[in-house]
């Protein structure tokens, strides 16, 4: 299972830093984030579909995270058009999403690689548990840790398999320190650009 490392990884300022303008040229979008964002506006038609959904431990409908990728995306590169790569964290999550994905950015954006944060499902089931004491995350408790757990195995990890298949999968072992696993990531980094 993917644990909580990218977000974890991304707030680290050295990351950061080296991801973004300074080295790399990425910019980081997290699925999640942009949808508890808009769960969380009260303008939202979507606000109380996407709450569901994440207590429920399910994938949100793809067209709803899509809309919210692409117009994250459009908007970084309406400010700076140099701003054209992205570390896209926590998608494709399911079949749904990819086929959404080819549909919708055809011809607008190429898959580089896939990061593949891999790590035993109790240690990210910890993990995520610490994380829930100060996240205020909704989905940061045991049942709905279990319940995302065998949706990844049964809609997540076929889209990496696929990934895997064409080549594009960088897997890192997640079970590793933070300090670890971003001196791993930085290698793919080097490597891939």
């Amino acid at each position: 299972m993917e644990g909580d490392r990218l977000g974890s990884l991304c707030s680290r300022a050295p990351l950061s830093l080296q991801f973004g303008d300074q080295k790399y040229g990425y910019t980081h979008l997290s699925a999640g984030e942009l949808l508890r964002d808009e769960r969380k506006n009260p303008d939202s038609q979507y606000g109380e579909l996407i709450e569901k959904y994440i207590k429920d431990g399910k994938i949100v409908p793809v067209e709803i995270t899509i809309s919210l990728l692409k117009r994250e995306m459009d908007q970084t590169m309406a400010a700076n058009a140099q701003k054209n790569k992205f570390l896209i964290d926590g998608f494709p999550r399911n079949q749904d999403n990819l086929q959404g994905w080819n549909k919708t950015m055809d011809g607008k954006a190429d898959v580089s690689f896939v990061l593949f944060f891999d790590c035993n499902n109790e240690i990210c089931i910890e993990r995520c548990l610490e994380r829930g004491k100060s996240s205020g995350r909704s989905d940061d408790n045991r049942e709905s840790l279990e319940k995302r757990i065998q949706t990844y195995l049964q809609s997540t990890k076929p889209i990496i398999d696929l990934y895997e298949e064409m080549g594009k999968v960088k897997k890192i072992d997640a079970s590793k320190s933070v300090d670890e696993v971003f001196d791993e990531v930085v290698k793919i980094f080097d490597k891939e650009g």
